[in-house]
């Protein structure tokens, strides 16, 4: 399995949880300083820290797996370094690209909880990287989907929600948090002032205000994306 599950470091937890209701996502997950909301398509991870830390406001790129090992053993048949390791989450896989980029598969500890989550929303989890061409490469060989190409890079769909997608950067990062919305985005954006969210609509996307500072963007999706589990929207 794979799916995208991106984590926010914020010391503002609870600012978040009535912008992530109004997207439409699920709370899943409320423990200790670890929070976790289901989108239609992909996961959102909250990770409370003090006020000032370094990695307050911060997103990490990050996906969900099932067994460590396998999902190991097929990576690196595959061409791409990947280890298991032990955190403090549990069992994970550190996958470390050419590029110098590593990020972290973590064992998914429930399935998708998205019944009540609005299936227009996907989240989406970006990698910058000089070397988008070998980038892609490395998303593909831990199970991405290629979907299409786009002026800023390509991108891929995941067999248990959520999209990726590989931009030019100038240093290897993972990049800010971004969701895509196969719906009206006028019935969004009306949703999201409702709820007392500052939104803006720019060039065809909606940039909302984040309780860390900053915007976050919604982009407009291409459509219906086929899954081995049959159709879901992207």
């Amino acid at each position: 399995m794979l799916r995208v599950r991106p984590i926010v470091f914020t010391s503002r937890p609870e600012a978040w949880e009535p912008l992530l209701a109004a997207l439409g996502m699920i709370k899943t997950v409320d423990e200790g300083g670890r929070r976790e909301f289901d989108a239609g398509s992909g996961r959102l991870a909250l990770q409370q820290v003090s006020p000032g830390a370094v990695e307050d406001g911060s997103t990490v790129f990050g996906v969900e797996i099932g067994d460590p090992a396998e999902f190991a053993r097929r990576t690196v048949a595959d061409g791409t370094r990947a280890e298991v390791i032990d955190t403090a989450h549990g069992t994970a896989v550190r996958v470390t690209a050419e590029d110098g980029f590593s990020f972290l598969a973590d064992k998914a500890a429930h399935g998708a909880v998205c019944a009540d989550a609005d299936p227009a929303l996907a989240v989406v989890g970006i990698w910058l990287t000089p070397d988008t061409e070998n980038a892609a490469r490395e998303l593909r060989h831990i199970g991405a989907r290629p979907r299409r190409d786009t002026p800023d890079g390509p991108d891929f769909s995941t067999k248990n929600g959520g999209i990726l997608t590989v931009r030019a950067g100038d240093q290897p990062a993972g990049g800010p948090l971004e969701f895509e919305y196969d719906g009206g985005l006028d019935g969004l954006r009306a949703r999201l002032a409702s709820a007392g969210v500052a939104v803006r609509e720019d060039g065809g996307t909606l940039l909302v205000g984040a309780p860390d500072g900053g915007e976050l963007v919604v982009r407009p999706a291409p459509g219906l994306l086929e899954s081995d589990s049959g159709w879901w929207r992207g």
